[in-house]
């Protein structure tokens, strides 16, 4: 028996859209962004990498403290608090499926600014 129409059609947007996700472009790694930094600015990389360091440790600090931190320019990021789930049974796709009870936790977000969304 041949498959039908919409399987092949969704998984060939599955294909699009996975080949979409993998640019062949690296990404930027820690030491690649000191070494932009340290060009930009003219200071040693060594230097850049304690002050991103110490970025990374005071924006831990305060996302745990505060529950909010923006980096300006570039993203804000957020903590949320999701409540603990009872367990019981709920309908899903048409069935009766027993599900867990959940504790309740913190979920960590960053969001970008309406700047470079824009872009």
């Amino acid at each position: 028996m041949a498959p039908k129409k919409g399987i092949k059609a969704r998984k060939a947007m599955k294909a699009r859209t996975m080949k979409a996700m993998k640019s062949g472009k690296a990404v930027m790694t820690k030491t690649g962004l000191a070494d932009a930094l340290a060009t930009e600015h003219d200071m040693k990389r060594s230097q850049v990498a304690k002050v991103l360091d110490t970025l990374a440790t005071v924006g831990a600090k305060e996302v745990k403290s505060a529950g909010k931190f923006t980096i300006p320019g570039l993203c804000m990021i957020k903590t949320r608090r999701k409540p603990a789930t009872k367990a019981g049974e709920r309908l899903m796709f048409g069935k009766t499926v027993a599900v867990k009870a959940q504790p309740a936790k913190t979920v960590v977000k960053a969001f970008c600014v309406a700047a470079l969304k824009k872009t």
